[in-house]
């Protein structure tokens, strides 16, 4: 059973809100969002990333970048960029980006349920991102970026929230992607309750994204209820902000790979170390994408290759028998000796959405060879997370990517 409850949002002002959204503040580099904020000053990064608003020498995880972040998003309430609903609500949040569109629930997850295990990952955290979004949780009292949670279809939520989506939208705006963003408030105590009892149904939820933000808002509430003896689990920090969608309505793309140090492996000798476990056709100087599970592109000096997975090596296995890992366990450890790919600085990961030219560019730059992947299913990414298992880093990427600033959930 899952624990959904409504909130009291704060929310940008309705003139404001395409311009205080943004994407979620690890999408950039601290430059590349100091560019982002000295372009747009409403821009929602100047919280998510408040070391924005600082001299350029500043220790971005420094105790003051925090305070900043608190200060700022306090100066935009009083000044009426952001605005709080009086009643506890529901948002809707449609995403239309490329003619497909993807509809949630903003709403806030307990903590509880992702303490026990009915809230499920598929991905570990690394301690310093973790860190980093505790400072800043309790700091501003406040989660500042959703989490992307995922559900099993459910036909009675989606009639209620297609019923929602009738009327005039709250916000309707398309931001600087091409991405189409609409939000409804949900007021109504009927729908409020339905909705509320329909979640209870639905035995778990999946981290789609935002492991570190769920991690780090569970760990404060935790630190808020050691902190009060009288903690009765309905206080606010006993809850975190999310939006859920539903499975059936989510995309992957695929999340590429580039090898910049081949580990003293000429192009000869590595496609006889793979010869055994895959075959291998050359496709020639156009990118090549996967058309099907257990199929890589290899680019490798303006060159495109086919490589196919022997039978022998596939797997049923939820976690063995992803893409992600016949390549990482039978090509870029025993080949390349990357054996931890999350730390390893001789790979580099690049997202399907910068399409295969940016790939073959990182590749060129090193001398390097790069691996197209065939997407991560959301099928694969529920099985591995209801098996109590976890991906390897960079299984999956999101589009589009929820924007920060149009939901705070403050306790």
């Amino acid at each position: 059973m899952s624990t959904i409850r409504p909130f009291k949002g704060i929310r940008p002002a309705a003139d404001l809100a395409a311009s205080i959204a943004a994407l979620p503040y690890d999408v950039y580099s601290s430059s590349e969002a100091r560019t982002i904020v000295r372009a747009n000053p409403l821009s929602f990064l100047k919280i998510d990333r408040a070391e924005t608003l600082m001299p350029e020498n500043t220790d971005i995880y420094s105790p003051e970048v925090y305070q900043t972040a608190r200060r700022t998003l306090d100066a935009m309430i009083t000044d009426g960029s952001f605005i709080q609903d009086n009643t506890e609500c529901y948002y809707i949040y449609a995403l239309t980006m490329d003619g497909r569109t993807q509809t949630g629930l903003a709403g806030c997850a307990a903590i509880d349920d992702y303490l026990n295990g009915v809230i499920l990952k598929h991905e570990n955290t690394l301690a310093a991102k973790e860190e980093d979004r505790v400072h800043h949780v309790d700091a501003c009292s406040a989660q500042t970026g959703p989490i992307f949670l995922a559900y099993r279809p459910c036909t009675a939520l989606r009639q209620i929230i297609n019923n929602i989506k009738n009327n005039p939208a709250l916000y309707d705006f398309t931001s600087d992607d091409g991405v189409r963003h609409q939000v409804w408030k949900v007021d109504n105590r009927e729908y409020i309750d339905n909705i509320s009892q329909l979640f209870k149904e639905i035995p778990h939820l999946y981290i789609a994204d935002g492991h570190h933000r769920a991690a780090s808002a569970v760990r404060v509430g935790q630190m808020r209820r050691a902190a009060n003896p009288d903690n009765t689990g309905a206080e606010e920090y006993n809850y975190f902000l999310s939006v859920l969608f539903s499975s059936d309505e989510l995309k992957i793309y695929d999340y590429n790979r580039v090898i910049i140090d081949r580990n003293g492996c000429t192009f000869d000798s590595f496609l006889d170390k793979i010869k055994d476990g895959f075959k291998i056709r050359k496709i020639g100087t156009k990118a090549y994408h996967p058309a099907h599970k257990g199929e890589f592109g290899l680019y490798f000096r303006k060159n495109w290759y086919q490589v196919i997975t022997s039978p022998e090596l596939m797997s049923d296995d939820p976690v063995k028998g992803l893409d992600v890992s016949i390549l990482q366990d039978h090509i870029l450890a025993p080949v390349f000796g990357i054996t931890d790919p999350k730390t390893d600085p001789r790979i580099r990961f690049i997202g399907g959405i910068r399409g295969l030219g940016a790939l073959e560019e990182a590749a060129d730059a090193s001398d390097g060879m790069a691996f197209s992947m065939y997407p991560t299913s959301m099928d694969e990414l529920l099985s591995v997370a209801d098996a109590g298992m976890l991906m390897p880093p960079k299984s999956t990427w999101f589009e589009p990517k929820l924007r920060s600033g149009l939901f705070v959930h403050r306790f």
